[in-house]
């Protein structure tokens, strides 16, 4: 049991950041790989066997149906061609074939006679200066695993998501592939979930940044409805974030606790340590998106209520400005006879008078906050 207790520490050595470290995911296949398969390998007694020259899944599986272990094959956006021949070999059902080469699945688990077929949509947190309307947050993929008795298969889509460094883990702990596929099946969804937790701490890092900003004071110069396209966007990046994570729970679940044939059962009790921190990150991205729809109501809210101040503004001095325009307008009046009409101060008092009735007007509105 010590490889069991091990298990965390091998598949999980350590959590990576996602902010300036964009290393932590390889882009395709490897470029001097010409078909689709980007790696096959035979695991025997926990161990990678060498041969002197690369094997076709269709001999690495009789290689394994001679002498034991099993196969592992990665496969990057394969062709229907070019899938076909391994779906025979393995004798994969055609509806999880025409799922793995068209890919745009929901994250599921789906049991066949032979075989175990999950789908894990894979999170990458894209790096930038400063949020905006346009920015993408994050970027999907997909992870198409096909688990067997004596074979896993795994089907890439998407630039990100690459289980080049976790098979190299994997591979340094032959005690741990000792005990076959269900040992990978557990390993990619813990990957897959560690991936999530770190996308969920940076885009809590964006969310916090923009309701410091929309709550923060001194802002009567930014200019109005620059903050509601960026919440916007981030609500719709989380949202993509939530079809990722919330329909995998249940597969998590179903693999922790439902006995299965093709699941060790020192693997199986693993699985639950996986749904737990998924529930987890689950509730953070639902508290996200309701964060987001508060933080864009309160948005709006300031908007209306600085539309609100202005049209005060805008009343107050129009009513200061209809004292003169009023009193202009009736010595404006061809009439013989007008008050103080003939008088030598008549024209500096009835400026005066409208000055003063001016300011009164103004220190009554300043002093009820209209200005």
């Amino acid at each position: 049991m010590s490889m069991i207790r091990d298990l965390r520490a091998v598949v999980r050595p350590s959590r990576p950041s996602l902010r300036g470290d964009s290393g932590a995911y390889d882009t395709t296949r490897d470029p001097a790989t010409p078909s689709a398969v980007v790696d096959c390998a035979v695991y025997r007694d926990g161990a990678r066997v060498q041969y002197a020259t690369p094997l076709t899944p269709q001999e690495a599986m009789r290689q394994v149906r001679r002498d034991g272990g099993f196969v592992w094959i990665g496969l990057h956006e394969p062709t229907e061609s070019e899938f076909a021949g391994i779906a025979r070999e393995f004798g994969l059902h055609p509806l999880a074939v025409e799922d793995a080469v068209q890919a745009h699945q929901r994250p599921k688990l789906e049991r066949y006679d032979d075989s175990l077929f999950t789908v894990f949509k894979t999170i990458h947190y894209i790096e930038h200066d400063r949020l905006t309307a346009n920015s993408e947050v994050v970027e999907s993929g997909e992870v198409m695993c096909f688990t067997g008795k004596d074979f896993f298969i795994t089907v890439r889509h998407g630039g990100q998501g690459s289980l080049r460094a976790l098979r190299h883990r994997l591979q340094d702990d032959p005690e741990l592939l000792a005990k076959g596929p269900s040992a990978v099946l557990h390993a990619i969804a813990d990957h897959v979930v560690d991936g999530y937790i770190a996308v969920a701490d940076a885009v809590q890092d964006d969310i916090d940044e923009v309701e410091t900003e929309v709550f923060s004071p001194g802002r009567k110069g930014a200019p109005r409805g620059t903050d509601a396209g960026r919440i916007y966007q981030l609500k719709r990046e989380v949202l993509e974030f939530k079809r990722a994570v919330s329909p995998l729970l249940r597969p998590m679940q179903l693999l922790s606790e439902r006995p299965m044939r093709l699941v060790d059962p020192d693997i199986q009790k693993y699985f639950r340590d996986v749904a737990d921190h998924l529930a987890r990150v689950q509730e953070q991205v639902v508290g996200f998106d309701e964060l987001l729809n508060s933080i864009l109501q309160a948005n709006l809210a300031q908007a209306s209520v600085a539309q609100n101040e202005d049209m005060r503004k805008i009343t107050s001095w129009a009513a200061i400005i209809a004292v003169p325009t009023m009193v202009c307008g009736v010595y404006g009046m061809n009439f013989d006879y007008m008050p103080e009409l003939r008088w030598r101060f008549g024209y500096p008092m009835v400026l005066g008078v409208t000055v003063l009735t001016c300011l009164g007007i103004h220190r009554m509105l300043k002093r009820n906050g209209w200005l």
